[in-house]
């Protein structure tokens, strides 16, 4: 198990946090003070993008003296040290600027000429900044140097530095502030409107991205039973605008109308036409993501969590992916399938914000910054699936956002607003309303109606719970049958299957968005349809078929290979039982108005309203799937557009909550996260196992560690070529495992890539710590320390699991080092803390 924990592989997810750096809270901490070189420093640095797989190089160059080029006089000292020959071929130059002719690879870097070879170096990647003042020369500390050590681009399925990316961001502030006068205000004003800029761009794409979703879903969802004759390209709602739902629309035209079929013959072949369409949306959308973008499929709300919380899904949320997931979506949604398209409008925002970020300088070099303005994305998402604006801010709050300062939560209410203002410009809708079934209810509740909000409130947590167990035993079992390697015909059958019992019931029929603004709705006096008193009966059988098919084919689509999401599909259910329970008490009151409980309701005037049932059931069961609170109240407050129903919807979701926690402990999003084992670890109070590190750790006769300068480049190599480990720690020496730092798997083969690009042979020996020699003996040595985290997170090893699970949380540590009196004793990753997290 302990060395089981230590295999953090490429492939591996179950990879930790990162985050170390100078600044952190250090118990036991050995930094080194690297001897002066008289060499002049080469550093390479070259950099990927963490989420899209499209590479970028920084745009500072290294220039041969050959070329008329000095070096700055404020250049900081780099990774390498080499001869003062080496020194007169290569010199930096921090001033000129220029894009490099090819890419750098991270995991094979371009080998550099001898001759004025260029190499992308950013002060904004590694925190070196040089700058002079017209008084005085002023060079800011260069804290890679001595510190957290220099960093290259973070590889997939790796994670960032917490530390180290603000540390830069606080670097990149002090640029500013040393220059004078009008010049470093409007580059501080520059610089800072940047970020807003993003996030307007994020909020208006959003919005008009959501948009086209629900026109064209729509469209779809309608066009398995007719089409429009006036319009071929208006859905059924837009055909017959203006014409009372009562009345016969003559525009919209049935399958079996067009092809002149009456009767049976007529019913079957609209049967046929149905769940053609159905598998034929349902296998497109699943094609597309099996194609063109794999991250596409469910909703992504996983994996949003866990890379805000700081890790590294390279292709997540690129260009293609958001592509595919919008296509993939409309499709999705109108082939009938048990999916919602709210949970992966949360994934586009998100999509949408990252390829703002690329345009911006100051963003897309600092990860820290990224996953900010992905909160306030995820806000978007939210605020375009419900219309809810200051619900998708505390949404991203509750349960998307990782890391969540006062500053996001501003950043989130304009990026939420822009989007909903550009959502209700365009009124896909042409209702004026944000959502298709935003409703406005009137009449308020009585106190004897707290029962029955009550009882709702445990059958939501009922059905989350179950719910949710159900979907990991279908989930687990995917993953050890046949059908895994089949998806696509996976979803094919699964789309036969649901569109042939979905046409049968009137109400399953419908899409789930449509079918939830009908139930929802009060009555007010129109004896038809879910009012029509004639037939409750008939009516609250089929909404419990409903409830039962929903229940099951919402617990195996949600898993396809198919952008699909569990809340309005959740939502629909809990409406459906929560119609049920209104109906109920409507026929109850009606039947027996002498009941002491009915003593508050006037005569000849509507006691109960089913509606209102409706909402709060849809709040409990969204509630008890998901385990929302405080976003989902107001989510529900702003989608019904009264504060009557407040309190009740707070009722259902309190006891939902209690009542699913007792069922499943984690909500639908946590099941995920741990189901693909993402190295996630949630911010909440839970019971810690009292045990010391020390029986968790793994211990240092089970680690592989460097020493300080006893390797050579080809001993190196080797380690990188048999070991799958993220990174080695650094001791002085075998004999005495006195602890020095810390050397990620990137960075040292990164320089040990530079060091073959210059020519350096494979005996040539590297130091890690201590001091390089000099004279002719250096022409052959690599210096690696500056590539070293001098300053890791250490602890001692008698410490309790408690401390090591809050500096875990509280830093978004990736690993913590343990040693006793300055010795290395083990180390302890984010992977052992999620495993020994709860008392068993």
């Amino acid at each position: 198990m302990a060395s089981d924990s230590r295999n953090v592989s490429r492939d591996d997810r179950m990879e930790a946090v990162a985050s170390s750096g100078r600044e952190s809270i250090e118990l036991h901490s050995i930094a080194l003070n690297p001897a002066a070189s008289e060499a002049v420093a080469l550093t390479g640095i070259g950099t990927v993008d963490d989420i899209s797989n499209n590479q970028w190089t920084d745009r500072n160059v290294y220039s041969s003296n050959q070329s008329g080029v000095q070096p700055s006089a404020s250049a900081s000292t780099s990774a390498f040290s080499f001869t003062r020959h080496v020194a007169s071929i290569f010199s930096m130059s921090s001033e000129n600027t220029s894009v490099p002719s090819a890419q750098e690879n991270v995991n094979g870097a371009t080998p550099l000429s001898r001759s004025g070879g260029s190499t992308p170096f950013s002060p904004e990647r590694t925190g070196r900044y040089s700058l002079e003042s017209t008084s005085t020369a002023k060079e800011l500390t260069d804290w890679t140097v001595h510190g957290s050590g220099q960093r290259v681009g973070y590889e997939d399925l790796s994670a960032i530095d917490w530390i180290h990316e603000y540390q830069k961001e606080r670097q990149h502030e002090q640029v500013y502030k040393q220059r004078q006068g009008i010049l470093r205000k409007l580059l501080s004003i520059g610089d800072s409107t940047q970020l807003w800029l993003v996030l307007i761009a994020t909020g208006m794409s959003v919005g008009v991205i959501a948009a086209a979703i629900d026109i064209v879903s729509n469209w779809l969802g309608d066009i398995k039973l007719g089409y429009c004759s006036s319009s071929f390209y208006l859905s059924q709602a837009f055909c017959c605008w203006g014409v009372d739902e009562n009345d016969v629309c003559e525009d919209w035209v049935s399958w079996a109308n067009a092809l002149h079929a009456t009767g049976a013959g007529g019913y079957i072949l609209s049967y046929l036409f149905y769940i053609i369409f159905g598998v034929l949306f349902g296998s497109s959308a699943s094609l597309l993501v099996l194609l063109f973008a794999p991250y596409a499929s469910q909703s992504g709300i996983p994996e949003i969590k866990t890379v805000l919380g700081g890790f590294i899904i390279r292709g997540f949320m690129g260009s293609w992916t958001l592509l595919t997931k919008a296509l993939g979506l409309c499709l999705a949604s109108g082939s009938g399938l048990w999916l919602g398209k709210e949970g992966p409008l949360v994934h586009v925002a998100c999509c949408c914000a990252n390829l703002a970020t690329r345009v911006s300088s100051s963003l897309r070099h600092n990860e820290a910054r990224k996953r900010e303005v992905f909160s306030a994305a995820a806000a978007a998402g939210i605020t375009v699936a419900f219309g809810a604006p200051i619900g998708g801010v505390v949404f991203s709050l509750e349960q998307v956002s990782y890391y969540f300062p006062d500053k996001t939560m501003w950043q989130s209410f304009v990026c939420a607003m822009v989007a909903s203002v550009s959502i209700q410009l365009l009124n896909p809708f042409r209702t004026g309303k944000l959502v298709l079934f935003q409703v406005v209810s009137s009449r308020p509740f009585h106190k004897f109606e707290l029962g029955p909000f009550l009882l709702l409130g445990i059958m939501g947590g009922i059905f989350g719970g179950l719910f949710i167990k159900l979907n990991m035993k279908i989930a687990r079992w995917r993953t050890r049958s046949r059908i895994l390697g089949y998806p696509l015909l996976e979803v094919v059958l699964l789309s036969v299957v649901t569109s042939i019992l979905n046409f049968p019931d009137p109400f399953s029929r419908l899409q789930n968005n449509i079918l939830v603004f009908r139930l929802f709705q009060e009555c007010n006096g129109n004896p038809t349809g879910l009012c029509n008193a004639e037939y409750f009966g008939s009516t609250v059988v089929l909404l419990t078929l409903v409830c039962i098919i929903g229940f099951f084919f919402t617990a195996y689509t949600f898993g396809t290979s198919i952008p699909s999401g569990v809340l309005m599909p959740s939502m629909a259910i809990g409406a459906c039982y929560g119609r049920i329970v209104g109906i109920a008490m409507e026929v109850w009151q009606k039947n027996y108005p002498d009941f002491f409980l009915f003593d508050s309701c006037l005569p000849d005037v509507p006691c109960v309203t089913p509606g209102v049932y409706a909402i709060v059931g849809a709040a409990s069961a969204l509630g008890g799937t998901t385990r929302l609170t405080v976003s989902l109240v107001v989510i529900m407050f702003e989608l019904t557009g009264a504060l009557t129903y407040v309190l009740p919807i707070m009722i259902a979701v309190m006891v939902s909550k209690l009542v699913g926690d007792a069922i499943e402990r984690n909500g639908i999003y946590e099941s995920w996260i741990q189901f693909h084992d993402y190295p996630y670890l949630d911010n909440r109070e839970e019971p810690i196992a009292d045990i010391t590190v020390a029986e968790i750790m793994t211990r240092l006769d089970e680690l592989v560690v460097l020493t300080a300068s006893e390797h050579t480049m080809d001993s190196l190599e080797q380690i990188l070529a048999t070991q799958n480990y993220k990174g080695f720690p650094v001791i002085a020496d075998g004999r005495q495992a006195i602890l020095i730092g810390y050397i990620s798997r990137s960075e040292l083969r990164y320089a040990l890539q530079q060091a073959r690009a210059i020519g350096l042979g494979g005996n040539a020996r590297c130091y890690l710590g201590g001091s390089v020699p000099s004279g002719d003996e250096a022409a052959q040595c690599v210096d690696l320390r500056q590539w070293v985290d001098q300053t890791p997170m250490t602890l001692s090893h008698r410490s309790s699991l408690q401390l090591a699970v809050s500096m875990f949380q509280k830093l978004g540590l990736r690993y913590v080092l343990l040693t006793m009196r300055g010795q290395l004793q083990g180390l302890i990753t984010k992977k052992d803390i999620c495993a020994k997290y709860t008392v068993q």
